[in-house]
């Protein structure tokens, strides 16, 4: 067991190392949707539990976190992105437990733009009507239970970008592993890699435009089509850590009445500055989950000096109740991200687990 653990370890060094944060390169990257967190559970502890995530919302932070599903588990969520921006992402999905140990996942998170304003060279006050910006990332993942400590899974990504006369795609990989160790199994390690791929361009009818070709005897209209440049994918590493503290006991040693979990994650990043962020959350009979965390970012609270809309802080509310024979439970999710400006972000969830 302490062998598995070094050989974990080492790895999430060498992972650091390889994809380690650049602010030189800032703004290179393209596909930057697949870095807004969807789920409502994740972005209640700032999405700092990536050790211990579970269920569909781990396709985002550590796949591995999927292989907890053993049945049927259906999630669908909504964000309201930057309030007054008329900006909306919607995630929905399914994970299914296969054979004794293995996960299947599929997952969808699709962003609107709502409607902007067209403009053009010769009327650049707009008056000619609006289009709208869409992405949709699409996720099919396999997850499997190792032992009783590690947890591992793919997850394969298909990226879709499109405008009327323009579109991307592409495709990513993500891969992670968690390790659960503890008497009560209240110890948790887990590193991923994701939105590792090839470059994406753009292509379509928007690249092309007519100019007009004057010579000695006569003038003509060209059609003239622009090249495309590639961008990279925002691929970067997640390693984090857990611990539950039970604070309760029974006759067996411990109580999971009231439970009280701190996490903390690194995020590595290839084309920006690194992250690490900070979360707790609190249960009352895995029932009634309360959530709060901080997201760290160099020259965050510096004004001259930021570079995000976000704050840092989140928080969040789960409510989660039994019914049936079978103990399926129903679950409602919310969680708030601090802005300025704009006026903060709202995620709403609904989870089934049959």
């Amino acid at each position: 067991m302490k062998q598995r653990l070094v050989y974990f370890i080492a790895g999430a060094i060498t992972a650091s190392t390889m994809f380690g944060g650049n602010p030189e390169r800032v703004g290179q990257a393209g596909a930057g949707q697949l870095l807004i967190n969807p789920y409502s559970r994740n972005v209640g502890m700032a999405g700092a539990n990536s050790a211990r995530v579970s269920g569909l919302e781990a396709q985002f932070l550590n796949i591995a976190g999927t292989a907890f599903t053993r049945k049927t588990e259906l999630m669908f969520h909504r964000t309201n992105w930057f309030g007054g921006t008329g900006i909306n992402l919607n995630a929905f999905g399914v994970t299914q437990g296969v054979g004794e140990t293995g996960t299947l996942g599929f997952g969808v998170v699709t962003l609107n733009s709502g409607n902007i304003e067209t403009t053009t060279e010769e009327q650049p006050d707009g008056g000619l009507g609006s289009y709208q910006v869409s992405m949709m990332n699409i996720n099919l993942s396999y997850a499997k239970k190792f032992s009783d400590a590690i947890y591992g899974g793919l997850n394969v990504k298909i990226i879709n970008e499109q405008l009327p006369n323009l579109k991307a795609r592409g495709i990513a990989l993500d891969a992670g592993i968690q390790y659960h160790t503890g008497k009560y199994e209240n110890i948790h390690f887990g590193i991923a890699l994701r939105n590792w791929g090839p470059k994406m361009f753009y292509q379509g009818d928007g690249l092309s435009r007519q100019v007009t070709v004057n010579s000695i005897s006569n003038s003509y209209e060209l059609t003239v089509n622009n090249r495309s440049g590639s961008f990279e994918l925002p691929a970067m590493v997640n390693i984090g850590a857990a611990y539950d503290f039970f604070l309760t006991k029974d006759s067996s040693g411990v109580s999971r009445m009231h439970r009280l979990s701190l996490s903390g994650n690194y995020c590595s990043n290839s084309f920006t500055y690194d992250n690490g962020m900070f979360g707790m959350e609190y249960a009352w009979k895995e029932m009634i989950m309360l959530r709060a965390g901080m997201v760290l970012e160099k020259g965050l609270f510096a004004e001259s000096t930021k570079r995000t809309a976000m704050n840092g802080p989140t928080a969040g509310l789960t409510i989660e109740l039994p019914f049936g024979e079978k103990k399926s439970t129903v679950g409602l999710d919310y969680a708030y991200r601090f802005t300025n400006p704009f006026g903060g972000i709202h995620t709403f969830g609904l989870r089934v687990n049959l």
